[in-house]
C-alpha cells in the first residue's frame, strides 16, 4: 500500500513538492490514541441500535454518537435505552439541547444559520437547562449546546452541584469557532469539547490545538448545510495536526433529519449506517496513509454511568 510519505516523495520526483505547514500535536485521549469516530444524527435508540449493528459488522470502534433534535424530542424511555446502550458498549451519548432559535417565532435565523442555535431569551435558556436536568437524571452525561449564554449557565451549575461535575459539554458546529482565541474563551466558558468550523485548513487546526488541550471534533465528511466538504484523504494530516480529535462523518446528499420521529420512517437508520461506513473507508485510508499514527479510541472515557 502507498503510505502519505511515498505519495509525497513520488510528488517531489516529479517536481511538484506537497507543502506541510502544520505543526504536529503530541496530545492523546487518555488511551493514548490520537483519534475517535463520532457518528452525528444518531436522534434515538433504534438509531443508535443500527449503529452499533452496523459498526460490529464492519469493525468501526465507536466512540460517540450525537443527536441534533434536542432532548424534548425524545421520550423518557428512549432516553433512558439509549443512556443504557452507552453504557453497555462504552459509548458517549451525547444529546442536543433544548429549543433554539431556529424553531422560534423569531425571523433573523431564518434567513441564517449563525443565530440557529441561538436561545432566544432567558426563558429558552431556562429550557436548555430544564433539557439538561433531564437528561443528566435519565443516565446521560453529554450535553451538547449551541448558545454561549447556555453554556456558561449550564458550567455555574456543575460549579455548585446541580449537574454532575464530569458532565461533558460539547460545543455546537452552529458556534462558530474557527480560531485559537475563540477556543479558549470557549474552554472558559465551560465547554470540554469542541466542534471547529468545517472549512478550516490543518494549519487552522493546528492554531486552534496550540490554544487549548481540550478535545477537537471536525466534520470529516460535512453535511450539505455546513459546506458538504469530504476530507478524506486530508484525515490522517488533521489528526497528526489536531489530536486527540473526533472525526465526525456527516454525508453528503442526504436529507436534514431534523426534527427526527417516526414519519421519517427508517430512513434515520439507514443514515447511520451509512455514517458508520463512511467511518470505515476513512479508517481503511488513515491506516493506509500513515500506519505509524496509531489506532482510533475503541470506547469513550467520558464517564458513562451504568444504568
Amino acid at each position: 500500500m502507498t503510505s502519505l510519505a511515498d505519495l509525497h516523495a513520488l510528488m517531489e520526483r516529479l517536481g511538484h513538492p506537497v507543502a506541510r505547514a502544520a505543526a504536529e500535536s503530541a496530545a492523546r485521549f487518555a488511551d493514548g490514541a490520537p483519534y475517535r469516530f463520532e457518528i452525528p444524527s444518531v436522534e434515538g435508540p433504534a438509531v443508535l441500535e443500527a449503529v452499533v449493528a452496523e459498526a460490529d459488522r464492519l469493525g468501526v470502534p465507536v466512540a460517540r454518537t450525537s443527536q441534533g433534535s434536542g432532548v424534548m424530542m425524545l421520550t423518557d424511555d428512549e432516553i433512558r435505552r439509549m443512556a443504557r446502550i452507552g453504557a453497555e458498549r462504552d459509548i458517549e451519548v451525547n444529546l442536543f439541547l433544548g429549543p433554539r432559535a431556529a424553531w422560534d417565532t423569531g425571523g433573523q435565523a431564518k434567513l441564517t444559520q449563525a443565530v440557529g442555535a441561538a436561545a432566544r431569551g432567558n426563558a429558552m435558556v431556562a429550557a436548555c437547562v430544564a433539557d439538561a436536568l433531564r437528561a443528566c437524571t435519565l443516565g446521560i452525561r453529554s450535553l451538547l449546546v449551541g448558545d454561549l449564554g447556555a453554556l456558561e449557565v449550564l458550567r455555574t451549575l456543575k460549579e455548585d452541584g446541580t449537574l454532575p461535575a464530569g458532565l461533558v459539554l460539547k460545543t455546537s458546529v452552529l458556534m462558530p469557532l474557527t480560531n485559537g482565541p475563540t477556543a479558549a474563551i470557549y474552554e472558559r466558558l465551560g465547554a470540554t469539547t469542541l466542534n471547529v468550523g468545517t472549512d478550516l485548513t490543518i494549519p487552522h487546526l493546528a492554531e486552534i490545538r496550540a490554544a487549548t488541550g481540550l478535545p477537537i471534533d471536525l466534520y470529516l465528511e460535512v453535511p450539505d448545510d455546513q459546506g458538504g466538504f469530504v476530507r478524506f484523504y486530508e484525515a490522517a494530516e488533521i489528526v497528526r495536526a489536531a489530536a486527540p480529535v473526533y472525526l465526525k462523518m456527516g454525508l453528503r446528499n442526504a436529507p436534514n433529519i431534523y426534527p427526527s420521529g417516526g414519519h421519517l420512517g427508517a430512513v434515520p437508520q439507514e443514515l447511520g449506517r451509512e455514517r458508520v461506513r463512511r467511518a470505515a473507508l476513512a479508517q481503511r485510508l488513515i491506516e493506509q496513509l500513515d500506519p505509524g499514527l496509531g489506532k482510533p479510541s475503541p470506547a469513550s472515557d467520558a464517564g458513562v454511568p451504568e444504568i
